[in-house]
C-alpha cells in the first residue's frame, strides 16, 4: 500500500534534510508507519543531501515493518520548502499510515529547541 503527504514548511533545504538526517528519528518514524510501539531498524536507500532522503525497515516481523519504506523529498518553494512523502507500507488502516505522515512533517515544521548555555 502506498501512502502520501506534502507540505510546504518554513524552512530550508539544509535545515529540513539535517532533522530528517538522524538515524533515532527515521527509526521511530517508520514505528509510527507501520503502527509499532518501539523504534524498527532502517537502512538508509538513498542519500541526496538537501533533496532526497528513502529507508526501508531491515528486520522482519508481525508489525508490517518488513515491507515498509519511506522516502522524503524535498525542493525549495518560494518562502519554505516543498516536503513531499512517499510511504510505502502493509499496515493495515491507510488513514493511520497518512497519519504518521502528516505528524513527520508536524515534526519536521516545528521549531527546534536549542538548550540555553552560558558562556
Amino acid at each position: 500500500m502506498e501512502a502520501k503527504a506534502k507540505r510546504t514548511l518554513v524552512k530550508s533545504a539544509p535545515e529540513l534534510y539535517e532533522l530528517a538526517d538522524d538515524l533515532a528519528r527515521m527509526e521511530g518514524w517508520m514505528a509510527g508507519l507501520v503502527g509499532s510501539p518501539a523504534p524498527i531498524a532502517v537502512e538508509v536507500t538513498d542519500r541526496r543531501p538537501e533533496r532526497v532522503l528513502a529507508w526501508r525497515a531491515t528486520r522482519d516481523g508481525q508489525d508490517g515493518g518488513a515491507h515498509a519504506r519511506i522516502a522524503i523529498e524535498l525542493a525549495e518553494s518560494g518562502f519554505g520548502t516543498a516536503v513531499s512523502i512517499t510511504a510505502q507500507h502493509a499496515a493495515p488502516d491507510p488513514a493511520a499510515a497518512i497519519a504518521a505522515l502528516e505528524h513527520l512533517l508536524d515534526e519536521l515544521s516545528s521549531p527546534e529547541r536549542r538548550p540555553f548555555t552560558r558562556g
